[in-house]
């Protein structure tokens, strides 16, 4: 009995599904996956490809931009202007009417802890003065209490 039922289940199979309807569609299918499957992988590659070009073409944009910051750079040690400025920061020369200014470096810098129990000293030992006052101060070089008063 159940080869006779395996064999009646594979006679409604064959005249059911296996139609030359059904075979054209399925290779149908079949080509049509076969078909959406290159055509994602042949997307994949432009866009590997194209991702390439874009980066190649921000290094060339860099190496010109590095060529014409090189160009103006030599230009400029070509004028006379920096031929001077490179001159008298060697020989130490100076023009006419300027003064020398001395850094000194040995001199260590007041730590954060120290300046800010200075300002909190001088700001209690400074009288309130007004919006005028600060301002006449700072333009005139701190002589504004002679001025005003």
């Amino acid at each position: 009995m159940p080869h006779i039922h395996i064999q009646k289940i594979i006679y409604k199979v064959r005249t059911q599904y296996f139609t030359l309807n059904n075979v054209v569609i399925a290779i149908a299918l079949l080509i049509a996956v076969n078909w959406m499957w290159g055509a994602l992988s042949m997307m994949q590659r432009n866009y590997t490809l194209q991702r390439e070009v874009d980066t190649k073409q921000r290094h060339l944009q860099l190496a010109e931009l590095q060529r014409d910051s090189l160009a103006l750079e030599k230009r400029y040690f070509q004028t006379n202007e920096y031929q001077e400025l490179a001159v008298r920061e060697s020989l130490g020369l100076v023009m006419p009417g300027e003064g020398l200014l001395l850094h000194n470096p040995s001199r260590k810098p007041v730590s954060a802890v120290q300046s800010t129990t200075k300002a909190t000293s001088t700001s209690t030992s400074v009288e309130d003065t007004s919006n005028i006052e600060q301002w006449l101060n700072f333009l005139f070089g701190g002589n504004s209490q002679s001025i005003s008063g």
